[in-house]
């Protein structure tokens, strides 16, 4: 095989994602990215469970405050709220940034690091209906990339979700940020099932 050759193959599998180049470095495998669905009403933790992935939390903050005004835009009327900050670790690796806001202060103190959020919820008596979501790619800023163990400008995805109860009250907005080199979104479509809509990012 001659080097042209050789090098030819290698940009081939690097296109598809098989292998990284790093200048200086080597050419490395891939490891193997984990699926993010949208067509389930999970948890993140419990959605890459459910594919066999490890999944672990770190609390990094949880307490009640009012919520900002970015938030209440979201939540609505909630004068308190509780503040969530976590980080997912996907088989050991910091993989999301997870801030979300739970309207009333009744998961104050539960342990959420083992426990899904609308788990947690429902033994509380409040049932989770539907939830909308949206998600935009993004780059990691200083403090995100300090958490994921990256450097700054990374890709990501940013997600936000609203969570709603059964009269439609939202209950909970979640902001994660998802580290573009660990997963992809992904989904299935089917005549009856999910549909998706597109729409185009304001620009300023």
């Amino acid at each position: 095989m001659t080097l042209a050759t050789l090098r030819q193959a290698l940009r081939q599998l690097e296109d598809d994602g098989l292998v990284s180049q790093q200048p200086g470095r080597g050419t490395f495998v891939t490891e193997p990215r984990a699926a993010y669905r949208l067509d389930s009403l999970r948890g993140f933790a419990e959605d890459l469970r459910s594919q066999g992935h490890l999944v672990t939390t770190q609390i990094l903050g949880q307490a009640v405050h009012r919520p900002p005004r970015w938030v209440s835009a979201q939540l609505g009327d909630a004068d308190r709220a509780v503040r969530l900050e976590r980080l997912r670790l996907l088989a050991g690796r910091p993989a999301v940034h997870q801030l979300s806001w739970i309207r009333g202060t009744e998961l104050a103190e539960t342990d959420l690091s083992g426990t899904s959020l609308y788990a947690a919820l429902a033994d509380r008596g409040i049932v989770v209906h539907r939830a909308a979501e949206s998600v935009r790619p993004g780059i990691l800023a200083d403090s995100e990339a300090t958490l994921l163990a990256q450097p700054p400008g990374t890709p990501a995805f940013v997600s936000d979700r609203v969570t709603y109860g059964l009269d439609d009250t939202p209950l909970v907005f979640d902001r994660a940020t998802i580290l573009g080199t660990l997963l992809e979104i992904r989904t299935e479509r089917a005549v009856t099932g999910l549909s998706m809509q597109w729409t185009r990012q304001a620009t300023s």
